[in-house]
């Protein structure tokens, strides 16, 4: 997180519930970090560099200026302490917030996937491509966050997975709660973490090698947060059902976008396309800045 230090916080806003939570959630965010928050409307409807006065426009400017102002008044309720400006930006929310990512520390969205009560039938694509490639971690609202669950990270021992790493033990640190650095390694499919590692002689291993990764990316943790609770799981099976399963009791679930085969700014990885859409806490995807 070194390199946003100072940095604020943003949150992308819509008028709906989704995203009220998501100012919520940011302003925790805020007061925990001690950073500033920053709330944006896009103008969907309005082309970027298009006069927001023209009459045509002025009705979409005024609601979104309608919906930055309903924010500011609930994140000032919910954190007094922390310092909030807004924004109503011309042009769709993916670009818009893509753009706010550069000059984040974190950007906090709500998920807006169509649920038809059993399993999301249309996946968010603005969440999905802000996941992919936000230049900074991206945080996900969705489904319920046990106030008293732990910080959950999948760990693979790629560079992605490092940060995602790094995030979620300042992230348990600040709140206070426990965290679960989860390695999943699957002999059935090899489905890891990343979905890309080559099957070698570690893919029949009894465990002993996916410990020594975990292992190593915990390593120098202990030191850094000398109050941190950190549990250590290694389990065999798929990493979005292990995942997944302790997103039910957990208060975030922590991935990075991609595993070793350096296609982060192609394609999020299946696991955490998965999180994004399907996680029953608040998601937070995290990529490497290297």
């Amino acid at each position: 997180m070194t390199a946003f230090n100072g940095a604020p916080i943003v949150v992308g806003v819509d008028g709906s519930d989704r995203g009220l939570a998501a100012v919520e959630a940011a302003a925790a965010e805020a007061a925990l970090r001690h950073r500033p928050l920053h709330i944006v409307h896009a103008l969907v409807w309005v082309p970027a560099g298009v006069s927001t006065s023209l009459p045509v426009h002025r009705f979409s400017y005024e609601q979104g200026e309608k919906f930055v102002t309903e924010a500011v008044a609930l994140a000032a309720r919910c954190a007094p302490q922390v310092a909030v400006t807004c924004e109503v930006v011309p042009g769709g929310p993916a670009i818009v917030l893509l753009d706010a990512s550069r000059r984040a520390s974190l950007l906090v969205i709500g998920d807006r996937s169509l649920n038809n009560g059993l399993a999301e039938l249309v996946i968010d694509p603005v969440a999905l491509r802000l996941a992919t490639h936000g230049t900074c971690p991206v945080l996900v609202i969705r489904g319920d966050a046990r106030a008293d669950g732990p910080v959950v990270v999948g760990v693979d021992g790629s560079p992605d997975s490092v940060e995602a790493l790094a995030f979620a033990a300042e992230e348990a640190d600040l709140r206070g709660a426990e965290m679960v650095a989860l390695h999943a390694w699957d002999r059935a499919n090899h489905t890891e973490l990343n979905d890309n590692l080559p099957m070698t002689s570690e893919f029949w291993s009894d465990g002993d090698e996916e410990r020594r990764v975990l292992a190593e990316s915990l390593a120098g943790l202990a030191e850094k947060y000398p109050d941190l609770r950190i549990s250590r799981q290694v389990r065999h099976g798929s990493a979005r059902r292990l995942l997944g399963d302790w997103s039910r009791s957990a208060q975030l679930v922590v991935v990075g976008t991609r595993g070793h085969r350096g296609l982060t700014s192609v394609v999020l990885g299946s696991v955490g396309r998965h999180l994004v859409h399907h996680a029953a806490c608040p998601t937070a995807v995290v990529r490497h800045r290297g």
